[in-house]
């Protein structure tokens, strides 16, 4: 019997890690076609991290005609009870409990995260580069942060060495999140996350100084991502890339048609870069 009841619990374990697995194919399934890239172990934390920060998204962003305030505060009430019992009916809470425990994960990391997300619910503009750069601390960076425990499994020096990098590299991705998602937070959500961006209207010297800022950050970045133990560094490269492609049809694209349109990679972009970083991983190229 004894043996029975361990058998299930790691049933439910492999269960809470599937459905986090289903949640990252079904909400991004670029970020999904990365995660394969990983060995078996990093690959079930990394979706739940997603899997968490992805319904914690979804709360404030789709759940409309709710009350998202109680819906936030009480997955945020049941995330701290699965962890003080070591386990939740809710399997996406549990199988982050689970990886948060196993990697040393920071609950400051989780709480920043969750005061970013409360933010959307009230906060609409941001008048200031430090406001900004403040939100997309909670939102991006510190969620890169708990890839990279993840990545560097108890390497503190290692993980010391990279903590700018992987922050750099959040920001990348949500600033370019931003530029490619502005009608929509905008027009959709009433958000103006860049204080440059005067009465919702992107001119092109704005859209240029903003491309520019994140190129920089993309640099810092890649310094680091080369830096990174070898099963983690293919994955992480292939998301790079894919947001370095977006960033580069922004670029390409006119500042009055972002107002208009959302920016999208094709699929056969996408498995492009996705067999080119494998190729060249494999073959030790930049």
């Amino acid at each position: 019997m004894k043996q029975l009841k361990a058998n299930s619990r790691e049933q439910y374990d492999a269960l809470s890690y599937i459905l986090s697995q289903q949640i990252t194919k079904k909400y991004s399934t670029s970020f999904h076609s990365a995660t394969t890239l990983f060995s078996d172990e990093t690959r079930k934390a990394i979706q739940s991290i997603y899997g968490f920060v992805r319904l914690t998204d979804e709360i404030v962003d789709t759940f409309h005609n709710t009350d998202k305030k109680y819906l936030l505060e009480k997955f945020e009430a049941d995330y701290y009870d699965a962890h003080k019992q070591g386990i939740s009916l809710n399997p996406l809470l549990h199988s982050f409990q689970l990886t948060v425990k196993k990697y040393g994960i920071d609950d400051a990391y989780i709480q920043d995260f969750l005061s970013s997300m409360k933010a959307d619910l009230e906060k609409k503009e941001y008048k200031s580069l430090s406001e900004m750069n403040d939100y997309i601390y909670g939102s991006a960076d510190v969620v890169s942060l708990m890839c990279l425990k993840v990545f560097c499994r108890g390497d503190l020096k290692l993980f010391q060495s990279l903590v700018m990098p992987a922050m750099r590299l959040g920001s990348a991705f949500q600033k370019v999140n931003f530029l490619r998602d502005i009608k929509e937070d905008i027009q959709q959500l009433g958000r103006h996350y860049f204080p440059q961006v005067v009465v919702s209207q992107l001119d092109e010297s704005t859209k240029a100084e903003l491309v520019k800022d994140i190129e920089k950050d993309f640099e810092v970045a890649y310094s680091g991502i080369r830096r990174l133990p070898d099963d983690s560094r293919l994955p992480v490269m292939v998301a790079y890339k894919y947001y370095r492609s977006l960033l580069h049809k922004i670029k390409q694209t006119p500042a009055t048609e972002l107002m208009n349109r959302r920016i999208r990679i094709s699929d056969s972009r996408k498995l492009g870069l996705l067999i080119t970083s494998r190729v060249k991983h494999i073959l030790h190229l930049k």
